[in-house]
């Protein structure tokens, strides 16, 4: 058994034999990117790096089936969305269950560009899951109205409305902030 496992870690690790990235070449591209998408779905660093950490320990489970390395970024991506949704989930059961909510900690004094980044941040976290994966996706991301809908698993009429949803929301929460 322990031959088993062996081997299999040596053809994830085996790039010249194969041509195919190794794990590590594979990690250093995609976990940037991959941790700053978790990072404006959650708005916790921690919890961001947990969420990619789970992220490559699913892909190396099916790294078997990827046949191109460049899907693998997109694999990546819609493994990391998943993860977060799963992840608000769990978080929405907690709160039903928990007897009292936490005050929100406030930030002594913080202003210009620093105070601008957490009211939007803050805004962003206030938006509906689905509106905000859209948002992300594509305006931090930049990706296309087809690929969101592809990682969303919906249809992209779906995903423009959520856009224009969450355009509007964040006006909203937006009005009465200086150059916002």
């Amino acid at each position: 058994m322990g031959r088993a496992t062996t081997a299999s870690m040596m053809d994830i690790d085996a790039a010249d034999a194969t041509g195919r990235p190794t794990l590590e070449e594979l990690y250093l591209q995609h976990a940037p990117a991959a941790f700053r998408l978790a990072l404006l779905l959650t708005g916790s660093r921690p919890q961001a790096e947990d969420l990619v950490q789970d992220a490559f320990v699913r892909a190396v489970g099916r790294l078997g089936h990827v046949r191109n390395s460049e899907a693998f970024g997109g694999y990546l991506r819609r493994t990391v969305v998943n993860l977060t949704k799963n992840t608000w989930r769990r978080r929405a059961l907690e709160r039903r269950h928990a007897a009292t909510l936490e005050p929100e900690a406030t930030s002594p004094g913080n202003d210009g560009p620093v105070l601008e980044r957490i009211v939007i941040l803050r805004a962003l976290a206030s938006l509906p899951e689905r509106q905000r994966v859209a948002m992300v996706l594509r305006y931090y991301e930049d990706l296309p109205v087809e690929e969101i809908a592809s990682i969303m698993q919906c249809p992209s009429g779906t995903v423009r409305s959520l856009l224009s949803r969450g355009v509007a929301a964040m006006r909203t929460l937006m009005e009465g902030v200086p150059d916002a």
